[in-house]
């Protein structure tokens, strides 16, 4: 914990640092980049599926490629084919730029393939139906080639019309939200709600084809006067594509208050289109996705299993969804009668938890609902049209992000009403006020004592969601009759697992980002190597077997993972303080993401991206005054009153959106720019400050670890990406990075004192020693790395190497070189990395050595650990299944970070 000295003497010091001229000042010189690479390799890249199937149903795929720096410039052009030479279109866009401008990641968007692709430079290839964007007129006019989506500039209408040809498959595409005013805790009482309807606030063009297009729809929810829950809604557009995707994001901004039963409780949040229907009701068929490929195959007027029979081919037509010949052909005895079969207009499938769901079904408004079955796991799709046409929808992890529904609603009139429900109306209402009373905890100091009990870091009115966001996935077809069962079936498998190209492993070694020689493929030539290959593979199939035994799922909730075991109770501590969900804590998301850059495995890519996808929206303040701040791990994403940078931090962000160029991460990271001034708003030491503080945005107390990595990489990715605020953030980048190493003791004077407008911390008068054990543990090591490698700056990479060197040393090595040592220091397996980084880049024998002593030999997980689950059953736990209750997620993130690295730059030098 870094002292802090009063702020008279913080004043001072920033006067006497800004003495002390940084070079970095905007325009006063262009950044010293690392030496370009003499002979870049530019060998063509296999791109290749992460799933089997290609792109299946899917209308289409994204997928990043980082290049060495120095390969390509700004401008080349790139072209893909497939295994038989045979061009496939692809839209190319640069991501990210090395500094020196050349390209670092490219984005490559594709419409076609199932194989394995092939990308060089070269011209692309032009899609013989091209996406095209109209927005001449009152709304924006896409075009696929295939279907033409109209979109609305303003109103409650997103999306006005689809059609194919000249058949207009849906309309009037509108967000729902129905809002519980109060929340009732006991068996009185009535429930009311009231209805809101999306309002659109801007659209933007992001993208406008030839084969991709992007349309992004800003606004909030609104009725009356009132608008609230703010939306972002993308549209995503494929050449030749049948289909198009939704990624729908909303940020909660109403009022939950412990202790009180009225609010902004959600209770329904939905996408709803209208469906026009032209066939006979005979000919009008309903499909609703059930578990697995399981699928629900029935029309609105039903002939099958009837008293008299139409006919066997007319029976199987049905059901396979084609066209059925003229009634005049079928057996009179039916055909006399169909005015006395039932048209079954409504359908409801509700997935209220991740282990049930229950489907039903009447034929209309005002009459009593039947059981139509039920199941665990629904896919989240369904169909609802005739031989004329039809619209297929699906809600993605629908299941896992329960309570989910769907809706079809008057399918037995001339349009139905289709209702994707993110939130269930059928489910309780969104509740989200804070869990507890305070206990009395009204003071710092009994907000401390609290901490030394439950971990938990209370404080009054800080437990609040107002400000996190959560966004979800969707994908419609435009069918030009109803498809079959195998069409069904593929859309529905595009709705569960979205298809995803992706670049080897080897080109993201090659390419050197997220860190030159921080990762490598899995080697298990020697027995030791084999060893931790396994341990790796233990500890990620444990935690993805712990997300279903434990059912971590929920609108809010998936992606995540607990923190800490309770050995005594046999389950993750999900209800005491701290110890509970685990926000991103010491780094799972880098664990993960490094396994997959290394690895290239489906199901550890998709671990991490639901677990991205949570940490940057659910644990992160996107409103209000703490926006651009995450709140640490506890019982509820939000409960903490400890907000801070090191849970926003854009590091976690980085590879999900180099990967797949998705503009939804895209956001997150841009609105990180600024986010060092949030350190005017709260100072995060408040508590345990022993002298005077106030925010001073001229002499701002920034610590070097956990606080400046969390900063200088949103700076450094909006640098790279050239944003809106590039040229700023690389000053900040390059004035930081000179500041902390023209401090006397560099990163282990553990803090400084920094200038919001100037972009500058002062150089301090005098060394001090304040080294933490978590400030390297939220992506130092990894950011250094790649900061190293960007900058020619030798004397940051001294004061890091230093730090390096000697957070692990003994205390005499220690005192010796800043004549004070560390103090009591914990995790020192997580920080062998820093030891084999610095070894590496120093060529220290002795430092290598030290790396695996410290990783094999000192906390954390060691050979001797059971590295093994057991059983445990009834009664002794809710659901049978397994337990480590030796592991705990710090250990395991700390443990695969430092494996992962201490391999790849030290590989060769293991005892």
């Amino acid at each position: 914990m870094s002292p802090i000295p009063r702020r008279s003497l913080l004043k001072a010091a920033a006067v006497a640092g800004a003495a002390a001229q940084l070079s970095w000042a905007l325009g006063a010189k262009d950044a010293q980049a690392a030496p370009r690479a003499e002979a870049a390799d530019r060998d063509p890249v296999t791109l290749d599926w992460l799933e089997d199937g290609g792109l299946g149903a899917a209308p289409g795929s994204t997928v990043g490629v980082p290049w060495p720096k120095g390969a390509y410039e700004a401008d080349q052009a790139f072209a893909l084919t497939d295994a038989d030479g045979k061009a496939v279109p692809v839209q190319t866009w640069p991501l990210a730029y090395w500094p020196d401008g050349s390209l670092k990641w490219t984005a490559h968007a594709v419409s076609s393939g199932s194989g394995k692709l092939t990308l060089a430079a070269g011209q692309a290839a032009a899609p013989d139906q091209k996406v095209t964007v109209d927005r001449s007129g009152g709304t924006v006019d896409v075009s696929t080639g295939v279907i033409t989506v109209r979109i609305g500039k303003d109103g409650s209408t997103l999306v006005k019309s689809v059609r194919r040809g000249s058949t207009e498959i849906a309309r009037n595409g509108r967000l729902v939200l129905l809002r519980q005013p109060e929340i009732e805790d006991d068996d009185q009482g009535t429930v009311r709600t009231e209805r809101f309807d999306g309002a659109i606030g801007e659209v933007t063009v992001e993208q406008d084809g030839p084969v991709r297009a992007v349309v992004r729809i800003d606004g909030k929810h609104r009725k009356g006067n009132r608008s609230w829950l703010p939306f972002s809604i993308r549209l995503y557009f494929y050449a030749g594509a049948d289909s198009f995707r939704m990624v729908h994001t909303i940020t909660y901004d109403g009022t939950q208050e412990p202790g009180k039963a009225s609010g902004d409780f959600i209770r329904g949040l939905g996408v709803r289109f209208s469906v026009p229907l032209r066939d006979a009701a005979y000919d009008r068929h309903i499909r609703i996705g059930g578990e697995g490929k399981g699928l629900l195959r029935e029309a609105v007027k039903g002939i099958t299993g009837l008293r008299r029979d139409p006919g066997a081919a007319v029976q199987a037509a049905q059901y396979a969804g084609q066209k059925l010949p003229d009634p005049s052909t079928w057996d009179q005895r039916v055909t006399t009668r169909l005015q006395y079969i039932p048209e079954w207009g409504d359908y409801t499938l509700a997935q209220l938890s991740a282990d049930g769901f229950t489907l039903r079904k009447r034929t209309r408004k005002g009459y009593g609902w039947i059981g139509a079955g039920g199941g665990r796991r629904a896919s989240g799709f369904g169909y609802v049209g005739g031989a004329s046409g039809g619209l297929s929808f699906g809600l993605r992890d629908f299941w896992e992000k329960h309570p989910a529904q769907l809706d079809i609603r008057d399918a037995h009139t001339d349009e139905a009403e289709v209702t994707l429900w993110l939130w269930s109306p059928e489910a309780q209402p969104m509740d989200l006020r804070f869990y507890h009373d305070g206990m009395g905890q009204d003071t710092y100091a009994e907000q401390l004592e609290g901490l030394n009990i439950t971990y938990e870091d209370y404080e009054p009115a800080f437990g609040t969601p107002y400000g996190i966001a959560r966004t979800s996935e969707l994908l419609f077809w435009a069918n030009e009759s109803t498809p079959s069962a195998d069409a069904l079936a593929q859309q529905a498998d595009a709705v569960r697992t979205l298809p995803q190209l992706a670049a080897p492993p080897k080109q993201l070694i090659k390419a050197k980002v997220f860190g030159p020689g921080l990762y490598s493929e899995p080697d298990r030539s020697t027995p030791a190597k084999a060893k931790i290959e396994d341990h790796l593979d233990f500890l990620f199939t444990y935690y993805k077997d712990q997300v279903q035994q434990r059912r971590w799922y929920g609108f809010w909730d998936y992606g995540d993972i607990m923190h800490t075991y309770d050995t005594v109770r046999h389950v993750w501590r999900y209800d005491i303080g701290g110890y509970a969900w685990d926000n991103s804590e010491l780094s799972p998301d880098l664990w993960l993401w490094y396994a997959y850059l290394r690895s290239g495995r489906a199901d550890i890519f998709r671990f991490a991206e639901a677990m991205t996808r949570h940490t940057g929206e659910v644990d992160v303040y996107h409103l209000g005054k703490w926006a651009g701040l995450g709140t640490r791990h506890g019982v509820q994403h939000y409960a903490d009153s400890a907000k801070q940078q090191r849970i926003a931090n854009t590091t976690y962000r980085r590879f999900y959106y180099f990967l797949t160029a998705d503009e939804r991460v895209g956001d997150l990271m841009h609105a990180n720019v600024d986010s060092d001034e949030t350190f005017l708003v709260l100072d995060p030491l408040r508590k345990v400050r022993t002298d005077p503080y106030t925010p001073d945005r001229h002499a701002l107390s920034i610590g070097f670890g956990t606080d400046w990595s969390g900063l200088v990489s949103a700076w450094l990715t909006e640098w790279e990406r050239k944003g809106p605020k590039w040229e700023k953030a690389k000053v900040r980048v390059l004035s930081t990075m000179e500041g902390i190493a023209a401090q006397p003791n560099g990163f282990v004077q553990g803090s400084g004192l920094y200038d919001l407008d100037t972009g500058k911390f002062a150089v301090a008068s005098a060394p001090v020693v304040s080294v933490s054990h978590l400030s390297a543990v939220f992506g130092l090591n990894e950011l250094c790395a790649e900061l190293i490698d960007l900058v020619d700056m030798p004397k940051f990479n001294d004061a890091y190497f230093d730090y390096c060197r000697y957070f692990n040393a003994t205390k005499a090595e220690q005192k010796a070189r800043y004549g004070s040592d560390f103090g009591t220091l914990l995790l020192f397996q997580g920080h062998s990395r820093l030891d084999a980084y610095a070894a590496a880049q120093t060529g220290d024998a002795a430092l290598a050595k030290r790396a695996w002593t410290k990783f094999f030999g000192s906390d954390g997980y060691t050979e001797s650990s059971p590295w093994k689950t057991e059983a445990v059953n009834g009664p002794m736990a809710l659901v049978a299944g397994s337990e480590a209750s030796w592991v705990s997620s710090n250990d395991t993130a700390l443990y695969g970070l430092a494996a992962i690295e201490n391999l790849a730059l030290l590989g060769d030098k293991m005892p």
